[in-house]
């Protein structure tokens, strides 16, 4: 892995950031390389994963069936928007979203993370839906909720490793003039 600290962080200023770029070769993917900035001061992080062969804009449905699921390797580009629908739960690409190489466990836990500290600050109705929420996910990871994660995006630098990931051109939306 390659650093260079010491550089000026965008959010605070500060010459506490730290780039850093790595590749990994991944199975049926092929080259990604992973940026990352991280600031030691403010705590800004960004992060972002590109293949190094140009794709084609993509969707990839997965359905998680079973515990062993979990293993599922999952790239997601910060260009990228993945979704639980049956959860009502998405990550959406913009200015602060991250992209990364994880698995089904850790995308899902991911969504864990954010619930738990959403639940400590909620009103009671809200408190309630974060509970049953982390339930729901609790029922996935044990492989008891068959539940379906789907990525849309448009670099195409995301994948979910499997021979059961559906792959399909991602469709570019409409814009009414």
């Amino acid at each position: 892995m390659e650093q260079l600290k010491g550089q000026p962080c965008p959010a605070c200023l500060k010459k506490t950031l730290t780039l850093s770029e790595d590749d990994m070769e991944i199975p049926y993917f092929g080259k990604v390389f992973i940026f990352g900035m991280e600031c030691k001061a403010c705590g800004f992080l960004k992060s972002d994963v590109e293949a190094e062969k140009p794709r084609d804009p993509c969707k990839i449905t997965f359905t998680i069936e079973k515990d062993k699921d979990m293993s599922v390797r999952v790239i997601k580009s910060a260009a990228a928007k993945l979704s639980l629908p049956q959860l009502r739960l998405s990550v959406e690409p913009g200015v602060d979203a991250i992209g990364y190489v994880s698995n089904i466990e850790g995308v899902l836990t991911r969504f864990e993370d954010v619930l738990k500290a959403e639940k400590d600050i909620a009103d009671d109705e809200d408190k309630t839906r974060c509970k049953n929420l982390l339930k729901k996910i609790w029922k996935i990871k044990c492989g008891d909720l068959p539940t379906k994660i789907i990525i849309e995006d448009p670099t195409g630098n995301s994948g979910i490793i499997s021979e059961r990931a559906v792959v399909e051109q991602l469709k570019a939306k409409q814009v009414k003039v």
